[in-house]
């Protein structure tokens, strides 16, 4: 009895094991015997969500027709000509003061643009046009049209012009500023070649201070730039316009260097509505120079821990600036409630203000805060023109050592006035020897600067120098104008 029912167990043990493996073997055969459709239908969807991104093709197949190449030509004079060679005592000695006769001759430049309205407004650099009296534009379907200079702008290289079409294709402006590492490509005209896509990230933003121009506030890409790309797009993943390619940082060959420089969409649009709205650029106006303010002028202009602003170098007479009470060494730590640390993003959010409009500015001064409000007017051409230090006398090392270690001053004449090109008002005493291991050196300073302020103080004097160098306090801070530019160098005591 035992042993039938240990055989029936047996026996029952078994059945139920072939069962399941049965079952198993059926269940493996119906998976691999599935649909051909349904197994590739399966199969596609998990390659699809495995798959990485590797082309950007159908996006700048879209984006590429709304770039086109741009030529110009303008007719150079032979008086041009011949002015600077004249003005070349190499070349005189051959001919005696006369040159051989010139002819007229066509200059010619290509370079790229944006079409971004299809009715035929392009955007373009200024240098691209500027003074063309012929303008070409050519689309990558080899079609080309004469074009029409609406307006340009200097200041930030931007130009529009426009061709008598319609439904052409067009960039869309993009929304949303770039993010450093964000990825960028640049379609222009490297060169002459046409249609060409580069690809990089963008490695910084809000480039300033770079002298490329006046105002300043660059996207900076390591896409490669090339000599003609300027004037053309630097769009994002999406196709959409972020920047106007205009400059790059090259090397002695003049090519791409892995840094190329673009005009942000908001400025270069905000130049585009106004050249096509009235043919010219108002800027708002404060009346102030600037300067940034690093650690040691920070602790000289009496700001507290990690605060750090713009410092107002000169303010000018019956100016917006003037009028709300601004002053030097006052520290503008924000604009309309957004912190300020660099002097070309703040020229920049300034100018691209309509003149008329009030700014609320948080400034230090003498070390309390308080809020000023301007209201701006209308940037002057007088002040376009920036100085320059081209015409400093040498003074040979001339001069009175002073209270400030290193530094040789004499007073400032009339006569060195005259030579330093300064107003009969201008006071101060002017450097006339900077010893090459001093502190002084080592800040900036330099023979011809012309000294106005020591510790805030105004000085008229050599005894006014001295007296007021002698108060320094860990540093002696320095309201130096070199040319027409005012700033300050703040210079430890040396001991």
């Amino acid at each position: 009895m035992t042993n039938s029912v240990h055989l029936r167990r047996t026996t029952a043990f078994l059945v139920l094991t072939i069962a399941v493996l049965v079952g198993a073997l059926v269940a493996t055969v119906s998976v691999t015997h599935k649909p051909p459709v349904e197994m590739a239908t399966a199969h596609a969807a998990t390659t699809a969500d495995q798959m990485p991104f590797t082309s950007f093709a159908p996006m700048v197949k879209r984006a590429m027709p709304a770039v086109v190449n741009i030529s110009s030509s303008k007719i150079v004079k032979a008086s041009d000509q011949a002015h600077g060679m004249m003005d070349d005592p190499f070349f005189r000695q051959f001919f005696g003061g006369r040159m051989p006769r010139q002819r007229d001759q066509r200059s010619s430049s290509l370079g790229s643009g944006v079409v971004v309205t299809s009715d035929g407004y392009i955007l373009t650099n200024n240098h691209v046009v500027e003074g063309a009296t012929e303008v070409k534009v050519s689309f990558s379907d080899k079609r080309e049209f004469p074009a029409k200079i609406i307006g340009t702008d200097k200041s930030t290289d931007v130009a529009v012009i426009k061709i008598d079409q319609k439904n052409l294709p067009t960039l869309p402006f993009a929304n949303q500023v770039p993010q450093v590492g964000d990825i960028t490509l640049a379609i222009g005209n490297p060169f002459g070649l046409g249609g060409t896509v580069t690809m990089g990230i963008v490695s910084a933003t809000g480039r300033t201070s770079l002298g490329i121009e006046a105002y300043e506030d660059f996207i900076q890409t390591d896409a490669a730039i090339n000599p003609g790309n300027s004037g053309g797009a630097l769009i994002n993943p999406q196709g959409e316009l972020v920047g106007i390619n205009t400059a790059i940082l090259a090397g002695n060959g003049g090519g791409n260097q892995g840094i190329g420089f673009a005009i942000p969409v908001k400025l270069a649009r905000s130049v585009m509505d106004q050249l096509v709205k009235s043919g010219k650029v108002s800027r708002g106006y404060i009346g102030v120079t600037l300067q940034g303010v690093d650690a040691e002028l920070a602790k000289s202009l009496g700001l507290r821990g990690d605060m750090r602003g713009v410092a107002i170098t000169s303010v000018v007479n019956d100016s917006p600036g003037s009028k709300a009470g601004l002053q030097v060494s006052d520290v503008i730590t924000s604009v309309n409630g957004t912190p300020v640390d660099d002097p070309g993003s703040l020229r920049v959010q300034v100018a691209s203000t309509a003149p008329g409009s009030t700014v609320a500015l948080k400034v230090v001064h003498n070390g309390s805060v308080r809020d000023v409000n301007v209201t701006l007017a209308e940037f002057p051409k007088s002040a376009e023109n920036g100085g320059d230090d081209q015409n400093r006398p040498s003074f040979d090392g001339s001069g009175e050592k002073g209270a400030l270690k290193g530094v040789s001053v004499q007073a400032l004449t009339p006569d060195v006035r005259q030579q330093l090109g300064l107003p009969n008002s201008a006071k101060g005493v002017v450097v006339t020897d900077v010893e090459e291991d001093s502190a002084a050196a080592r800040q900036g300073l330099r023979e011809g600067d012309v000294i106005e302020q020591v510790n805030r103080q105004p000085v008229g004097s050599i005894a006014d120098f001295n007296r007021a160098a002698k108060q320094g306090d860990g540093s002696t801070l320095l309201l130096v104008r070199r040319g027409q530019v005012t700033n300050f160098i703040a210079i430890p005591v040396q001991r």
